[in-house]
């Protein structure tokens, strides 16, 4: 009784080293040394040491198909939420511009690509769903002053993304319910409460990441980061650096007369953040090309606003 309960102990602790993010290696170190000392079995150490290989990879990487699959499912709860935008040329424009831009990020290249979609509300707010999802409300359209801004408003979101800061706001807690059944060996079947399990752990997952973006916001630092490469990335394609400084300029005025402004509740005010693009923009001053060409094409997509 006293060796199984050392050994109950030992997977517990075990347990939450890996919660922990301790490396491979310790864990390992810790089975052999408990297999020596008899507290628990060569079966049941190489059954641990695959366990931990299991969860250390998917809390490290998930796929770009599993990522896809979740970012759907987020996707699916914003759109039961809010309604479209039916207008398909202002779609197929913003669509044009934020894959544009998308292809000037760190992750040019998702799973099922980049999809950009107009949510028929008034707050000035945008989305972005892990796997490529991107939502902007017509409120903010509203608010975007030229397409150099909107250029970097979708640059911000597609910056989340190659980030992956939605996979962030999963609850780890939930990513052991789900992974202590997939990853069960090959060939050995799922009962009906393991089932239950994964699925409760996915529409939890899914539920973390939709109350990040709606209702809790990310991080002040993850919004810098995002802001920081949406200069970036927008200015790979050759617009002007300071589109994102003059959108928050009209945010911020904006926010004077207006209160339909879900960014507030979601993103850090307006005027801090303007202190940490204005460096952004200072780094890549004099890198965009003329913007003119681009202002025609910008005021007809947005006249039916």
């Amino acid at each position: 009784m006293k060796k199984r309960m050392l050994a109950l102990s030992f997977l517990a602790l075990a347990g939450i080293l890996l919660v922990a993010g301790c490396t491979g290696a310790i864990t390992k170190i810790g089975t052999s040394i408990a297999a020596d000392k008899g507290l628990i079995t060569e079966e049941q150490k190489g059954a641990i040491d695959r366990s931990e290989e299991a969860f250390r990879k998917r809390f490290e990487e998930l796929t770009e198909e599993e990522e896809y699959y979740i970012g759907r499912a987020v996707a699916a709860t914003i759109l039961s939420r809010y309604e479209l935008y039916e207008n398909k040329s202002l779609t197929k424009y913003v669509n044009r511009v934020g894959r544009s831009v998308a292809i000037a990020s760190s992750r040019p290249e998702i799973y099922n690509g980049y999809h950009f979609a107009v949510l028929d509300v008034d707050d000035v707010n945008a989305f972005a769903t892990p796997g490529g999802f991107i939502f902007v409300t017509r409120g903010m359209l509203a608010q975007v002053p030229d397409e150099e801004s909107l250029a970097a408003v979708l640059a911000h979101e597609v910056g989340h993304v190659a980030k992956k800061h939605g996979l962030g706001a999963i609850k780890k807690s939930r990513l052991i319910d789900a992974f202590s059944v997939l990853g069960k060996e090959a060939g050995t079947a799922w009962n009906k409460e393991e089932l239950l399990k994964v699925t409760d752990a996915f529409d939890g997952a899914v539920g973390d990441i939709v109350r990040t973006l709606i209702e809790k916001g990310y991080s002040r630092s993850q919004e810098e980061d995002a802001d920081r490469v949406a200069v970036a990335f927008a200015t790979g394609i050759g617009y002007q650096a300071d589109g994102l400084s003059r959108f928050l300029d009209q945010l911020e005025q904006s926010n004077s007369g207006s209160r339909k402004l879900g960014m507030l509740k979601t993103h850090p005010g307006a005027g801090a953040r303007k202190k940490a693009v204005a460096r952004a923009v200072t780094e890549h001053s004099g890198s965009g090309t003329d913007p003119a060409p681009r202002k025609a094409r910008f005021e007809q997509a947005m006249a039916s606003l």
